[in-house]
């Protein structure tokens, strides 16, 4: 199961798009920079790799950092230590597409987020009472996420949760689907004219999952017009 994590999915433009992030920020996060005589190490991979693919680790991780750049400015120096320590850690490349840390590893996350420095606002738990919980954006990111064991599998890309909209890296080859049938395809097949109840029938999909597609299309469309 673990082998998928290392399955290149996209391209990074690709993962940028389905992210709605800055195609830019996405690949300083994979690659870092070079800023005049100064180098800046990724943040999501070891070391640069001179790629312009994403596996589908990196991909799932690029969505947890996604949810804390939605109100934060990211300190990259402490979360790149951050993360590097949850490697350490949890002795795997990818801790933010295993499930542990949100879970049953919490108590060591705290102690790598106190020992990298990181500010309260970047905490992927929090103190309350005895117990340690997850912040509202660790909390949110591991709801977008499907598991299997430990593994992460699947991943909602809608903002709305309650969307059936997932990309899963077996299915379409990661495409936006619901039930196995691509979102893309559903909003092309709109746009040729069908009505929902046509589509539906067409592909033995619910009215409502014609909604839930054609919903997270259009919000794809808004969001490149606006860009």
């Amino acid at each position: 199961m673990t082998g998928v994590l290392e399955r290149e999915m996209f391209s990074e433009a690709e993962a940028a798009r389905l992210l709605r992030v800055r195609q830019s920020t996405l690949h300083y996060w994979l690659e870092g920079s070079q800023r005049s005589s100064k180098s800046y190490k990724p943040i999501l991979r070891d070391k640069p790799r001179g790629t312009r693919t994403v596996t589908w680790a990196e991909f799932v991780e690029a969505g947890y950092l996604r949810q804390y750049r939605q109100t934060h400015n990211v300190p990259m120096k402490e979360l790149r230590r951050f993360i590097e320590l949850l490697r350490e850690e949890f002795g795997v490349p990818y801790p933010l597409a295993d499930r542990r840390p949100f879970v049953s590893g919490r108590n060591l996350v705290y102690d790598a987020q106190t020992a990298a420095g990181l500010g309260v606002d970047y905490w992927m738990v929090a103190v309350a009472g005895d117990q340690l919980l997850l912040t509202t954006p660790a909390d949110s990111f591991i709801r977008r996420v499907g598991w299997s064991g430990d593994v992460a599998v699947s991943y909602s890309p809608d903002a709305n949760l309650e969307s059936p909209v997932r990309i899963q890296p077996d299915v379409r080859f990661g495409k936006p689907s619901i039930k196995g049938v691509s979102t893309e395809v559903i909003a092309e097949q709109h746009d040729a004219g069908e009505d929902a109840d046509a589509i539906a029938e067409m592909y033995a999909l619910d009215a409502s999952d014609v909604s839930w597609a054609l919903a997270y299309e259009f919000s794809v469309r808004a969001t490149a017009k606006a860009a």
